[in-house]
């Protein structure tokens, strides 16, 4: 279905497209903790896991040092669409270098390739016993689960699937290359297997290593350049006629799931408690700390 077709009958997807067609200053995507896992892995033993008995969804989660918290914004929009749902399921922990493993464990096709043509393996993945099918990718994964499970909450509501998408590439396309701002507090909140994994793909990437890089204490250029960036992405969400929240008002829905996503990488690598994060909150007259507090349920 077109999803433009039925944008006439919901106001909110009205609001929406007008929110879409706002254009932010920055071009760069922020990709610092891509989960992707795009180098070849000596073989190694993943941690087995049985979906022949399952009858809830399996979720393929970055293992951290944080019990129950991700450090990849990728993972956290599937959580929270899992979440907004209502479906049940099981989290499964995954380090870096077991994600190809995993894939090949699994029989499951790379959902991407390299530039050069070489499989891209990434997480998040889901699988649903229901419909006996792996899908990888997050975006995916929420287009199958509203697919799938059409009479629970909408990630997409009805026709602002291409308006949601373009309001979220907006969006995070105004997020800064800002690795140095949290290298160092992601780097600490892993575990060793993935701290290796990790400085390997990040100073292949970067090309420098990771001593060389601005620890995130002394960045105060970077978190001025993240405040200029909440700032424009809190003027998308003033146009929302103050309604609510959320994009469309009341109801969260796949555009504030990115957002959310982005914050909770901030709040779970600096901590609740750290001087980053409470600036973070307090950012926009308050608006992220209103909104961090409605998006909490859905953690």
């Amino acid at each position: 279905m077109d999803p433009s077709s039925e944008s006439s009958q919901d106001p909110r997807v009205v609001q929406l497209s007008k929110i879409a067609s706002s254009r932010l200053g920055f071009s760069q995507v922020y990709r610092a903790f891509s989960t992707r896992s795009s180098f070849s892995n000596p073989p190694i033993s993943v941690q087995q896991t049985s979906e022949q008995n399952m009858t809830e969804i399996i979720f393929y989660d970055i293992k951290s040092s944080v019990p129950g918290y991700s450090v990849s914004p990728t993972t956290w929009r599937t959580r929270y669409c899992l979440n907004l749902k209502g479906l049940k399921y099981t989290s499964h922990y995954v380090e870096f270098p077991e994600i190809e493993p995993l894939y090949k464990k699994l029989g499951v096709p790379a959902p991407d390739t390299n530039s050069d043509g070489s499989p891209h393996y990434t997480l998040p993945m889901i699988y649903d016993p229901s419909t006996k099918k792996h899908i990888p990718d997050s975006t995916d994964i929420a287009i199958y689960l509203d697919k799938q499970y059409p009479n629970l909450p909408k990630i997409f509501p009805a026709g602002s699937e291409r308006l949601q998408m373009q309001f979220s590439n907006a969006a995070m396309s105004s997020i800064p290359a800002a690795g140095n701002l949290l290298t160092w507090r992601v780097f600490a909140k892993l575990n060793p297997i993935s701290q290796a994994y990790y400085r390997r793909v990040r100073e292949t990437v970067w090309r420098v290593k990771l001593e060389q890089m601005i620890p995130d204490d002394q960045n105060t250029t970077g978190m001025a350049t993240l405040k200029k960036v909440m700032g424009k992405i809190d003027a998308l969400y003033v146009k929302n006629g103050a309604r609510g929240p959320f994009v469309l008002g009341e109801t969260p829905s796949w555009a504030d799931i990115t957002i959310s996503a982005m914050l909770v990488i901030l709040k779970v690598s600096w901590g609740e408690d750290s001087e980053h994060w409470k600036q973070v909150i307090s950012w926009n007259d308050g608006r992220w700390e209103r909104f961090f507090a409605e998006m909490k349920k859905y953690e």
